[in-house]
């Protein structure tokens, strides 16, 4: 989302991300996060505290005064490049270890019929 400011109106904040104001918090489709400071005075919304507390990334280009603000992360972000040991069915249904990988660097693909 792009703005030219920290404020924007509850319409525009739902119509660009998906998120809107309810009491409960700020919500999209089941999930709400309490946001008791995402509202200013005058109904606008806040987007420094929305990007608190939606852990969207905020982001501001000075010269021009412009900022984008990211999508939200869920909360979810890597703390470690570390993956678990896993160990699941090679091409022939063999059980194969992830951890017999170790020191090598690893690319995995993962993919879904949905």
């Amino acid at each position: 989302m792009l703005l030219d400011s920290l404020t924007t109106t509850p319409e525009m904040f739902t119509a660009r991300t998906g998120w809107s104001v309810r009491p409960e918090g700020l919500c999209k489709g089941d999930r709400c996060v309490p946001a008791p400071d995402a509202l200013t005075d005058d109904g606008l919304i806040n987007i420094e505290a929305v990007a608190q507390h939606l852990a969207m990334p905020l982001v501001t280009d000075e010269e021009s005064g412009w900022r984008a603000l990211g999508p939200e992360s869920g909360g979810s972000t890597l703390t470690t490049t570390e993956v678990p040991d896993l160990t699941l069915p090679d091409a022939d249904g063999n059980p194969f270890r992830l951890r017999s990988l170790l020191g090598r660097k690893v690319l995995l693909v993962a993919w879904a019929s949905w």
